[in-house]
């Protein structure tokens, strides 16, 4: 049986430290011996620009980098990586991409095969059942909020605590998620900035600097840190 290899980061750039820099020890573990990452920069405009900025930062880390933006053939170029890097930006933007263009089975085939996955932000959310915990804007409209399933609970990425003291009449992104809940079952893992979350054959574990909340319908949300064992509140990846 393949092991599963799947690490889910809630940002990729914590204040006062560069582009990836505060989970650059969890990636090169993540990896393993993987060299050559396929990286999907679908989520930004700039293409190109994307590519650039993180081929550079995986190449400090001794890594070969190719974008999946210059495949010509997307079955081949996920077929023939060691390790899948998804990068953040608008999830919207980023899920019609990868149906569009044909990813989301040749990803789900490659990290079931025992290739690393590795999503920051709206790569982490697409990682989920769907992208129905995103707190981004839909720019464009994918086909379907169902996105590549890698995990079995929703994540919700750059989780921010009710502020007791804010004037803001909006609403939380704690509420935003209970709202969920009252339409569906799935599990939702609100990570903070700076934590990132560890998923292989029946285990899910908590890292970063921060910790997450964990959103379960018709319970109180919980609090887990930094080392927890949380597969018993989300689920885990088989």
């Amino acid at each position: 049986m393949n092991t599963l290899r799947i690490l889910l980061i809630s940002n990729s750039t914590l204040h006062g430290r560069g582009y990836l820099d505060h989970a650059e020890q969890e990636i090169r573990k993540t990896l393993g011996n993987s060299r050559l990452v396929l990286f999907f920069p679908f989520a930004l405009f700039d293409r190109d620009g994307y590519a650039a900025k993180a081929i550079a930062r995986f190449a400090a880390m001794g890594c070969e980098m190719k974008s999946a933006h210059h495949a010509t053939d997307p079955r081949k170029a996920v077929a023939e990586a060691d390790a899948i890097f998804i990068g953040g930006g608008n999830t919207f933007r980023l899920l019609k991409a990868l149906q569009d263009l044909e990813f989301i089975e040749p990803i789900r085939r490659c990290i079931r095969e025992g290739a690393p996955y590795i999503g920051s932000s709206a790569g982490a959310n697409v990682a989920g059942p769907t992208i129905k915990t995103t707190k981004d804007m839909p720019i464009v409209q994918p086909r379907s909020f169902d996105s590549l399933g890698l995990v079995p609970f929703q994540i919700s990425p750059h989780f921010q605590d009710p502020d007791p003291n804010s004037t803001h009449m909006g609403e939380t992104q704690e509420e935003r998620i209970l709202q969920f809940l009252e339409e569906n079952e799935t599990p939702v893992l609100g990570m903070r900035e700076g934590a990132w979350v560890v998923a292989g054959n029946g285990s899910v574990t908590l890292g970063g600097s921060r910790g997450a909340r964990i959103f379960r319908r018709g319970e109180t949300p919980v609090e887990k840190t930094t080392g927890d064992e949380i597969s018993s509140l989300v689920g885990a990846p088989e």
